[in-house]
C-alpha cells in the first residue's frame, strides 16, 4: 500500500528543511573554509527531523514521544561529541584531501567542491537514515507500545550506551601523548574494531523496531540498511581502516584477531 498524500507531504517538508539547513551550513563552511562540522550537523539534524515530524504528525502519542526522546538523546550526545572533537582537533583530514583532490582533478574551488561533494550529498542521506523517526510517528494504531517497540527501545538505549562508552575510551586514549602512533586495543575496542559504529547501528535498528509496530513505520527499513552500508562499506569503517593500516604499526595484527563490528572475544595468537 503506497503512503498517503498527507504523509508524503510531511516527508517533502522534512526534505526541504534538510536542503535549507545544509545550504546554511555550506555558507558557513565556505566562510571558514572548513566543512568538518557537518559531521555534528548530521547527528543533530536527525534529531531535528524527529522533532519537525512531531509537530506535523497527528496528535502526540506514546510512540511519538518514545521515538523523539530516544532520537533526541542519540543526536545530542553524538552531535556534541563530534562538535567538540572538531573544536579540539580542527579540520578533518578526509575533507581536506577531498577539497584538494577536487581542485587538482576538476578545477573546483572550495565553495563548489564542498557544495557538491559534502553538503548536497548529506541531504538525501540524512533524510533516508532518519526515516524510522519520521514514518514511525503517523499511525494511531496500535495506540500502546508493544513488545516489539519496547525491545527496540532497549536496543536503542544499549546502542547509545555502547557508542558513548566507545567514544569516551577513544577520546581518553588520544588525549595521552604516550599513545601517539599506537593502536587502541583495550576496553570495547579489544572486542570490536568499531564499537562506536556498532552502537550507532544498534540504536537505529532499535528505533526501526519501534516504528515497525505500525504499518507506516514498516516502510522505514531503508533507513537502518543505508546506515549499515555507510558505516561499514562507504565513508565509515572502510576509510578509517585503510588510514590506520598505513599509519599504525601492528594494526594488521589487531584486525586479524579482533571482530570487525559485532563485539566478540578476540582470537588467540596463532588462530
Amino acid at each position: 500500500m503506497p503512503l498517503p498524500p498527507d504523509i508524503l507531504l510531511v516527508l517533502a517538508v522534512n526534505f526541504a528543511l534538510c536542503v535549507a539547513g545544509f545550504l546554511i551550513c555550506w555558507a558557513i563552511a565556505t566562510a571558514i573554509r572548513d566543512p568538518t562540522f557537518v559531521d555534528s550537523v548530521w547527528a543533530l539534524g536527525m534529531g531535528g527531523l524527529a522533532v519537525a515530524t512531531l509537530f506535523q504528525a497527528w496528535g502526540y502519542r506514546p510512540r511519538q514521544y518514545l521515538l523523539v526522546g530516544l532520537c533526541g538523546a542519540w543526536a545530542l550526545r553524538l552531535g556534541l561529541h563530534l562538535f567538540l572533537r572538531w573544536r579540539r582537533h580542527g579540520r578533518d583530514r578526509r575533507y581536506a584531501r577531498m577539497m584538494e583532490k577536487a581542485k587538482a582533478e576538476r578545477g573546483w574551488g572550495f565553495g563548489q567542491a564542498s557544495l557538491r561533494m559534502v553538503f548536497l550529498l548529506q541531504t538525501p542521506l540524512m533524510w533516508t537514515v532518519s526515516l524510522p523517526v519520521q514514518l514511525g510517528q503517523f499511525d494511531r494504531t496500535p495506540a500502546a507500545i508493544g513488545w516489539l517497540g519496547w525491545t527496540g527501545a532497549a536496543l536503542s538505549v544499549a546502542g547509545i550506551a555502547c557508542e558513548t562508552l566507545a567514544d569516551a575510551q577513544v577520546t581518553r586514549f588520544r588525549a595521552d601523548p604516550a599513545n601517539a602512533g599506537k593502536v587502541l586495543e583495550t576496553g570495547l575496542w579489544r572486542w570490536s574494531q568499531h564499537p562506536n559504529y556498532f552502537g550507532d547501528i544498534l540504536a537505529w535498528a532499535g528505533l526501526y523496531l519501534i516504528a515497525a509496530e505500525t504499518q507506516t513505520g514498516l516502510w522505514a527499513l531503508p533507513g537502518p540498511l543505508l546506515l549499515i552500508f555507510i558505516l561499514t562499506r562507504w565513508s565509515g569503517g572502510a576509510t578509517y581502516e585503510r588510514r590506520l593500516a598505513r599509519t599504525r604499526p601492528g594494526y594488521d595484527d589487531y584486525q586479524r584477531r579482533t571482530s570487525r563490528l559485532i563485539p566478540w572475544p578476540p582470537k588467540r595468537a596463532g588462530i
